[in-house]
């Protein structure tokens, strides 16, 4: 069966075909000037192999050069040590708050200032909903983005999303792990400190140990006797 198109739809996909072609080679000149500036400011060569390049295929929209060695030397620890960090990702917060966190002076202030914490409207001394506050935050984007590929990972903060999502639901959980993965990376710059992963095991047991002793507490003041004056 021969199929027409119209010229109008033939041009504008044309159009819209060479564009993407423009764009992506754009990107390819953005990202080998980026890397000519690293190499400039640290003074010293990158040398590649030649048959490694043919090895490995790169993917799409990533960057050409050495990101986590590049981090690690700006940063002085290597943040993609944590759980769905990546190089990118790691790259892309750096971009934003930098640094410096000495302007927030705390990680609940970091955090909060993400919009990542718990909301705490109250009206007449009632609260009326715990909701975090959106905000369009791009940090923000990249750790919920890091939080949602954590499902089957067998790690700490993995066993941390999967308990909060059978409790709370989706969005919650990964809002919650979000949270958790911003105090430890303000924890790491602030103090560069290195990030160690504890695994399932660890976790699962302080989980229980923490129940554990919430409930010894709650039955120890049901059994307190009550007393009442007349």
């Amino acid at each position: 069966m021969q199929e027409c198109y119209r010229d109008e739809y033939v041009s504008a996909l044309t159009q819209a075909f060479e564009l993407y072609a423009v764009y992506h080679e754009k990107i390819k000149i953005g990202d080998e000037k980026i890397e000519k500036q690293r190499v400039a400011s640290e003074n010293c060569e990158r040398e590649i192999s030649i048959s490694q390049k043919h090895k490995i295929k790169p993917k799409k929209n990533v960057l050409i050069f050495d990101v986590s060695s590049y981090l690690i030397r700006i940063t002085g620890i290597d943040l993609t040590a944590m759980s769905a960090i990546e190089a990118g990702s790691a790259l892309k917060i750096i971009s934003e708050i930098g640094f410096d966190l000495s302007r927030w002076k705390s990680a609940k202030k970091f955090a909060s200032w993400l919009g990542l914490c718990p909301g705490n409207k109250i009206s007449g001394g009632k609260k009326l909903s715990s909701k975090s506050k959106r905000k369009s935050n791009y940090t923000a984007t990249a750790f919920r983005l890091a939080a949602n590929t954590l499902y089957r990972s067998q790690t700490s903060l993995g066993a941390f999303l999967r308990k909060l999502k059978s409790r709370m639901g989706a969005p919650k959980a990964i809002t919650a792990t979000a949270h958790k993965s911003t105090i430890i990376m303000y924890n790491m710059l602030t103090r560069s400190t290195a990030y160690v992963e504890t695994g399932i095991e660890y976790y699962e047991k302080q989980y229980l140990d923490r129940t554990d002793k919430e409930f010894r507490a709650t039955h120890k003041r049901a059994r307190m006797p009550s007393y009442t004056t007349r």
